[in-house]
């Protein structure tokens, strides 16, 4: 290769960093201003580095078969900008697609036509629906990632306005808060913060992005009056996992300034488990107490709906190759449940998970079809689903990968749905995946009518992408999607 071949190649690149560069600050002026929400073939553009909008390019071509360059990205960014645009969530990456076979090499004109619902709906006066106040009861993993995902969504059309979080104890309060500032600012796993986090301790609360966090002390919710925080009507979102019955949740509901609660964790009883994306809808306006499964059920139930759709589930077995979590013990020592008082960072452990059960109150047509299995292994986070189905209708790998790659690009479910084709992945490139769960291409074995899905999943961060989907559900917030689906 000559040196100005070399040259030529690192000039284009220089090229795409200053259009990336130039497109963010665009991307939050339509975020910020006009409530609208852009992704690249279903991944997020709102504050992304240069550098991952660029990753986010490549990806196209992968999932896509299409090369798409922020020089195709940028002239819709920017004519986006000057349309007077009302709130809506855009993937830019497929209007680009699309605007290379149809757009007649007038932006605006494609968008005007594109986007004809909501050119010239902004109101400058914001949106009518007024933000719905977040609690977040209990702050250990999930809790600190919903604040996380929370705040940084802050700003534009989420219209969740994270206002509190309830912890226990009433020690030193000025230590405590610095403690959990501190856990909130630095993450073994997820990486620092991004942004600012200050404390407050004269009035007993967190100031992350401009964001003002009460923190209330309680050892049960009889003891919170939340309307003296100024919080009314609020969602409460329990992280602890201490009740998953409709009695014990009831107790939130009793409190002061308080509306409907959401369970982090499997419900029991009458409670509505819901994955998002698949069974969100039979959330009615009635449900006061809902929970958002776990984070294996949400991993593997839009792919099971997916497959059940197309080719039909006789019967299949779910093992699941699952990180570590806080319940198990760091030495061995006691336990209730039956090996987990083993090193969990030093053994694989065998035991039970309901995921296989609970996808039927999620997919009631697979009821009874499904048996499961977990094994929790030495890493803190990143687990694997392992789906091995007997399906009613012939596949082979081929078809079954590009059926999959579909439903993670074009269906309903593109944000539960994530789709990998790598020889060289491996559980940490998942970290942060926003995805409810990933399909290993490359692992995927069909013959037939058997077929063996590998499937991954951010078992903290993307299961509280889902839940924050759930809340935004439960305070009626939704928006057009554009491109409109022309199938």
């Amino acid at each position: 290769m000559s040196q100005q071949t070399l040259e030529t190649v690192f000039e284009e690149w220089q090229g795409s960093e200053a259009i990336a560069e130039e497109m963010i600050p665009l991307l939050g002026k339509l975020y910020r201003q006009y409530n609208i929400v852009t992704s690249l073939f279903g991944r997020s553009l709102i504050n992304q580095s240069v550098i991952r909008i660029l990753k986010d390019h490549r990806f196209v071509k992968k999932v896509e078969g299409t090369e798409l360059d922020v020089r195709d990205t940028f002239p819709l960014v920017k004519a986006m900008t000057e349309l007077d645009l009302g709130p809506a969530h855009i993937d830019v990456g497929k209007l680009a697609v699309a605007y290379k076979t149809r757009g007649n090499g007038d932006v605006h004109a494609f968008l005007e036509r594109e986007l004809a619902e909501i050119v010239g709906g902004h109101q400058s006066n914001g949106n009518h629906n007024e933000p719905k106040d977040v609690v977040l009861y209990g702050f250990g993993r999930i809790g600190r990632i919903l604040a996380r995902i929370l705040i940084e969504k802050a700003g534009g059309g989420n219209l969740l306005r994270l206002r509190a979080i309830v912890v226990r104890g009433r020690g030193d309060i000025a230590k405590d808060l610095e403690k959990r500032a501190s856990l909130l600012r630095r993450d073994s796993v997820h990486g620092p913060f991004s942004g600012s986090i200050a404390v407050d301790a004269e009035n007993s609360a967190l100031i992350a992005n401009g964001n003002y966090i009460k923190v209330i002390y309680a050892d049960s919710p009889s003891e919170i009056d939340y309307t003296a925080y100024g919080i009314d009507n609020a969602l409460i979102v329990d992280n602890t996992g201490m009740w998953r019955d409709e009695e014990g949740l009831s107790q939130h509901l009793a409190c002061k300034g308080a509306a409907k609660a959401l369970l982090t964790a499997p419900g029991k009883g009458d409670i509505k488990n819901v994955v998002y994306g698949i069974n969100h809808a039979d959330i009615t306006s009635d449900d006061r107490i809902v929970s958002a499964a776990s984070c294996t059920t949400n991993a593997i139930v839009p792919v099971l709906k997916a497959i059940n759709d197309q080719y039909g589930i006789e019967h299949g077995h779910v093992e699941t190759v699952h990180a570590y979590t806080n319940d198990q013990n760091l030495i061995d020592n006691y336990h209730k449940g039956d090996r987990r008082g083993r090193s969990a960072p030093l053994n694989m452990v065998l035991t039970e998970t309901g995921a296989a059960k609970a996808v039927a109150k999620a997919l009631p047509e697979l009821t009874g079809k499904l048996t499961g299995n977990a094994i929790r292994v030495p890493i803190p986070n990143v687990s694997m689903a392992i789906l091995n189905l007997n399906l009613h209708q012939d596949t082979d790998a081929e078809a079954l990968n590009d059926y999959l790659r579909r439903m993670a690009v074009h269906s309903p479910m593109q944000k539960q749905i994530d789709y990998v084709d790598s020889p060289e992945v491996v559980s940490s490139d998942f970290v942060g995946n926003r995805h409810a769960g990933i399909v290993d291409a490359k692992a995927t074995i069909a013959d037939g009518k058997n077929a063996v899905l590998y499937v991954w999943y951010d078992n903290e961060f993307g299961y509280s992408c889902q839940v924050v989907r759930i809340l935004q559900h439960m305070s009626n917030v939704s928006f057009l999607v554009f491109p409109k689906d022309r199938d």
